[in-house]
C-alpha cells in the first residue's frame, strides 16, 4: 500500500509539528511493507536524515511547497498528491482541500475554533473575520465527514467531535501522544540560566498564550502568590513570541519575578525542565496538552487546570485547580511549591501515569487504521 502523509507542518517547538515528527519517525520503525510518500514544504534536510536511517523502508520526499489555510492549498494540494499515486493519504490537521475525493484519513487535535475563536489576533476587519471563520468551519465539517476514520488525541476530543460535529463514535480512533525525550545540551543548567536571566529558582510555563490558555490568570496568580506569601521564586514563560503575548509584555515588563524567556530550543527546554520546582498549566480548553506530561517525564510536579481532557490525561498526577479560581490557584501553588510530601506523591503517581504514552504504540494504532481503510 503507497501511503501519503502531509508533512508540510513537520518540525518541533510545538504540537501539530512535533505530532508529526515523532508519527512519522516511529512509522518508519513499524515492520511493515508499506510505501511513504511524504508531503514537504521544501527540501527537508532534517527529515532526509531520518529516512536515511531506515534504508528497509520505502519512502519517497515530495516538496509541495503550498502553504498552510491558503486558495493555493485548496486549489493545487488535490493535484501533487494525485500525481504521486497514494492508495491512503493522511492528513494530520483539518486543513484538507474540500475536492480531494480519494480516501483518507484525519487527525483531529481539537476543536478549538468552535469553543474559542480568536477574532482579536487578526488584522481582518471583523466580516473578513467571520468569513474565514466559516471556511474554516466548512472546511472541518466536509473533513470529518468524507474522512475513511478519524483519529482523535484523547476521549475528550472524541466525545467533544461527537456532540459539535455529529460525527458517530466508531468512526473515531483515540491515540495518545507522548511527552519529548531530548537529551539536555552540551551547555550547562547555569549557562542556560543565565541566558535567559533566571537567577533564582522558579517554576514555569511553556506554550502559546492564547485567550484559552488562560496565562492572563497565571500572571495574576502569580502576583498574587509572590505578594501573599512573600515567595523568592520567579515564573518562568516559554514561548514563541505572538500578538497574546506582547499583549502581557505591559503586564510583566518591570515585574523581576516573571522572566518570558521567547522560544526556547529543545536541548536548553529539556535543561529548564528539569531545573523547575513546578510546571503551572491553567488551561480552559485542550485536546490533549502536551507540556504538563514534558514536566511530569522531567520529574516535575505539575498544578492542572481541571477543565476538558486534563485530568484524562494527566490521571493522579496534577494538583487540580478550578482555572478560573485565584484563591485556589494561589493556594495550590503555596501547596506544590512547599509540601514535600505532596510533591513526592504526585512524582510517585507520574511515574505510573506516564507509562500509558508512547509514541511508538500510537505508530502501531496509526498503521492498523491505514490497514483498515483500504
Amino acid at each position: 500500500m503507497v501511503i501519503g502523509i502531509d508533512a508540510r507542518m513537520y518540525g518541533s517547538g510545538f504540537g501539530l509539528a512535533r505530532y508529526t515528527q515523532q508519527l512519522i519517525h516511529h512509522l518508519l520503525l513499524q515492520p511493515t511493507g508499506d510505501e511513504f510518500v511524504l508531503f514537504v514544504a521544501k527540501e527537508h534536510q532534517g527529515l532526509a536524515a531520518v529516512i536515511a536511517e531506515h534504508p528497509h523502508v520505502a519512502v519517497r520526499l515530495v516538496v509541495a511547497d503550498i502553504p498552510w489555510y491558503s486558495l493555493k492549498e485548496q486549489l493545487l494540494f488535490c493535484y501533487a498528491i494525485k500525481k504521486q499515486h497514494v492508495d491512503l493519504m493522511h492528513f494530520p490537521h483539518w486543513n484538507i482541500p474540500i475536492w480531494y475525493t480519494a480516501p483518507y484519513v484525519v487527525t483531529i487535535h481539537d476543536l478549538i475554533m468552535y469553543h474559542y475563536p480568536r477574532p482579536e489576533a487578526t488584522t481582518l476587519g471583523p466580516v473578513k473575520f467571520w468569513c474565514k471563520d466559516m471556511v474554516h468551519r466548512l472546511v472541518v465539517r466536509h473533513a470529518v465527514a468524507a474522512a475513511k476514520h478519524i483519529i482523535v488525541t484523547s476521549e475528550f476530543t472524541k466525545e467533544d467531535v461527537h456532540d459539535t460535529l455529529g460525527v458517530p463514535r466508531e468512526k473515531m480512533t483515540v491515540t495518545y501522544q507522548a511527552p519529548f525525550s531530548v537529551a539536555k545540551g552540551h551547555l550547562s543548567a547555569a549557562v542556560v540560566r543565565k541566558k535567559y536571566g533566571i537567577h533564582k529558582p522558579f517554576v514555569m510555563y511553556v506554550g502559546a498564550a492564547y485567550p484559552h490558555k488562560n496565562v492572563d490568570m497565571l500572571v495574576a496568580a502569580w502576583k498574587h502568590y509572590v505578594r501573599e506569601y512573600e515567595s523568592d521564586l520567579q515564573l518562568v514563560l516559554v514561548g514563541k513570541e505572538s500578538y497574546f503575548y506582547t499583549r502581557l509584555f505591559p503586564s510583566i515588563a518591570h515585574d523581576a519575578s516573571i522572566i518570558y524567556t521567547g522560544f526556547v530550543p529543545d536541548e536548553e527546554l529539556a535543561t529548564l525542565y528539569a531545573e523547575s520546582h513546578a510546571y503551572i498549566f491553567l488551561s480552559l480548553y485542550e485536546g490533549f496538552g502536551l507540556p504538563p506530561l514534558e514536566a511530569l517525564s522531567a520529574k516535575v510536579p505539575v498544578v492542572a487546570s481541571h477543565r476538558s481532557c486534563l485530568p484524562e490525561v494527566l490521571g493522579e498526577a496534577a494538583l487540580y485547580v478550578d482555572p478560573e479560581n485565584m484563591d485556589q490557584i494561589v493556594s495550590a501553588i503555596h501547596t506544590v511549591c512547599t509540601d514535600e510530601h505532596i510533591r513526592h506523591q504526585l512524582l510517585a503517581h507520574a511515574r505510573i501515569e506516564l507509562q500509558r504514552y508512547s509514541w511508538q504504540l500510537l505508530a502501531q494504532k496509526t498503521l492498523d487504521i491505514y490497514h483498515k481503510c483500504i
